[in-house]
């Protein structure tokens, strides 16, 4: 999975999906790359389909492994090109957020809340670093032996 966060001066676009997995939750503009293409290339079109959005790339920011659903998770920092944006096929609603306005109840992706997290820790601090790290699943609750009853 390839994708990007699109900046704009203290924003950044986010998608609220259209589709499932997490319908009507927000994400980045990300999605499967496509034969033939680089990861950057990949993000790049997922920004345009999703968002309807023209970015440049401004290089890789984060790398997730999630290895419980054999993926590998690489989101791009991009800088928007300009504010000629709107919901594409698989989107409800495009949006530029602040930091204090992110729906962080309602983000889809556990890599995206992550690097979300990492993105404005990084941008306070004046330097953004490249971050990496894995995904585990979410441990299921146990049973109470009431609830087995």
């Amino acid at each position: 999975m390839v994708g990007c966060i699109p900046e704009w001066e203290d924003s950044i676009l986010l998608c609220r999906r259209a589709i499932e997995p997490r319908h009507g939750l927000w994400t980045v503009p990300a999605g499967f790359m496509e034969n033939g293409e680089t990861a950057a290339q990949g993000a790049e079109r997922e920004t345009l389909e999703e968002a309807r959005a023209r970015v440049e790339m401004l290089g890789l920011y984060a790398l997730f492994n999630i290895p419980h659903i054999n993926q590998v998770y690489m989101l791009f920092r991009a800088r928007l090109l300009d504010l000629d944006f709107h919901a594409g096929e698989e989107t409800l609603e495009a949006r530029l957020f602040t930091e204090s306005d992110i729906p962080w109840d309602t983000i889809a992706f556990a890599t995206v809340r992550r690097t979300l997290r990492h993105y404005f820790d990084d941008r306070r601090a004046g330097e953004f670093r490249f971050h990496m790290g894995t995904i585990e699943p979410m441990a299921k609750p146990q049973a109470t032996p009431e609830a087995r009853d």
